[in-house]
């Protein structure tokens, strides 16, 4: 039999996952499950790299004691934020989170030498300010000069168990740094932000061996014999290769967790003037696919409301009695940067709700409803955007919902309803399936993605939730509400 561990590493926790398939099902079982947070240091919000590497080893540890010596493992992680190495191969410094706000007002001076339009043409990439080229822009010179390497995190993080170079492609696109029609690295952007493309390894596809797992650097680990593959480094494209598709169906998908990634899984980029003011992205996907996405705000606003409860609540708990209540009181705009890092959430939403002279919601019951509500409306607007971006403009079957709010009964039945589709939940582990998937393809074990999917489905147990009848236009009172918020200043 053979073995395949996914790395997996979000923004909130990370997890190692044992995956192997026997009678043709897929199983998997999570050896090891870790915090994951961004820290304050030298005035940044950063990254703890090194504890990271630790709770990888801690995991690979455990596959060593299920009595597995050898194995294959991927890694994948969150976009955007990288490493700086220096021609020792020793970290800069930590790596800085994209929730730092040192991108703040970054767009409107990068502007001042390069034109939001013109950079969306040439990457087909949805503009946002915490992404790598405004990062790297805003990047201290001194730490650049003695930069040798800037790698993506998933990418460092197998540079230090194989000694090996290189971006993996999927990564790559969200960098905003890669051309469309070379896909690879744009010079005249990276003129633009003052960075020599000498600093930046080729750019590596899925589904390629990385290297061998050097477990001698680790000797104080007991670690299996294993070879690193790369797999869709960026989490979510291997949560979109774990979605249960059916071959004939026409779909969405959502990947929930701290952000929502709502789009399609298509065959050629779509860049156009529509789908740069509506702030698509065309991210290279796995396997030749193109994740054609909106980038929204996701669970980081429940995490945080809990947070700032001191995790006295649990996700279940708060959604039981959020379920309770009345729905719709409240509209925001949940993708307001007022949201993206406030020191205390449940505050900054009451404060918006004030200031937009709404009805304050005032108990954590009442702020995680209105927190739901206004994803889903999120959710359908979004849609009936994409859905007009499509060139078929075929009616939509299914949408699938896949990663850890995909547990979440009320946004799924909510969002059913506002967007009329049905909504299929589940997986709530796809990223750990597809980062395990293309390791099986790789190998030979599994033919192609459309037999991958097809294990998927039937090693996976779904929820279904379909549209109910709605009694208020709500969306036209979002919308409506959106457009006068339009005018509204913090």
């Amino acid at each position: 039999m053979k073995y395949h561990v996914a790395i997996d590493i979000g923004a909130s926790s990370g997890r190692v996952v044992l995956s192997y398939l026997q009678n043709n099902q897929l199983k998997l079982e999570e050896l090891y499950r870790f915090y994951n947070s961004f820290v304050v240091e030298n005035n940044y919000d950063v990254w703890n790299i090194n504890y990271l590497i630790e709770s990888i080893l801690i995991g690979l540890e455990k596959v060593k004691q299920e009595g597995i010596e050898y194995c294959t493992i991927g890694i994948d992680t969150w976009a955007i934020d990288y490493c700086l190495v220096d021609k020792d191969g020793q970290l800069v410094s930590n790596p800085v989170s994209y929730r730092d706000n040192r991108t703040n007002n970054v767009i409107q001076y990068f502007e001042q030498q390069f034109s939001k339009e013109r950079l969306y043409q040439r990457t087909g990439i949805q503009i946002q300010p915490f992404n790598t080229i405004f990062q790297l822009f805003v990047e201290e010179k001194e730490k650049i000069n003695k930069t040798e390497k800037i790698m993506l995190i998933p990418d460092y993080l197998n540079y230090v168990f194989t000694n090996t170079l290189g971006i993996e492609s999927t990564n790559a696109s969200t960098t905003q740094l890669v051309n469309t029609t070379s896909k690879d690295w744009d010079l005249k952007l990276l003129e633009t932000i003052d960075i020599s493309i000498e600093k930046l390894p080729s750019i590596v596809e899925p589904g390629t061996i990385r290297g061998k797992f050097l477990k001698e650097k680790f000797r104080n680990y007991n670690l299996p014999e294993a070879l690193f593959i790369n797999v869709g480094s960026h989490d979510t494209a291997s949560a979109v290769i774990g979605v249960p598709a059916l071959e004939d169906e026409n779909w969405l998908f959502l990947s929930s967790g701290t952000w929502s990634l709502l789009g399609k899984e298509i065959d050629q980029k779509l860049i156009s003037n529509l789908t740069y003011s509506s702030n698509y992205s065309n991210e290279i996907g796995v396997f030749n696919t193109v994740r054609f996405l909106k980038n929204t705000i996701g669970m980081w606003l429940i995490q945080e409301v809990l947070r700032n409860f001191n995790y006295k609540y649990t996700y279940e708990k708060l959604t039981y009695e959020a379920n309770k209540l009345m729905g719709f009181q409240q509209f925001i705009d949940i993708n307001h940067p007022m949201f993206l890092n406030p020191d205390n959430m449940f505050e900054q939403i009451q404060f918006y709700c004030k200031e937009t002279k709404q009805k304050v919601p005032k108990t954590i019951w009442e702020v995680a409803r209105c927190i739901f509500d206004n994803m889903a409306l999120s959710y359908a607007i979004e849609i009936q955007a994409l859905v007009s971006m499509i060139p078929t403009n075929e009616p939509i079957d299914v949408l699938y919902i896949v990663g850890g709010g995909g547990n979440n009964q009320l946004l799924n039945q909510l969002t059913a309803t506002l967007t009329q589709i049905k909504v299929v939940s589940g997986p709530t582990e796809a990223t750990a399936i597809g980062n395990a998937i293309v390791q099986m393809i790789t190998l030979g074990e599994i033919e192609n993605l459309t037999s991958a999917r097809k294990i998927i489905r039937e090693s996976t147990e779904l929820q279904e939730f379909h549209p109910k009848q709605l009694d208020l236009n709500v969306i036209e009172k979002y919308k409506k509400f959106m457009k006068e918020y339009e005018r509204w200043k913090v």
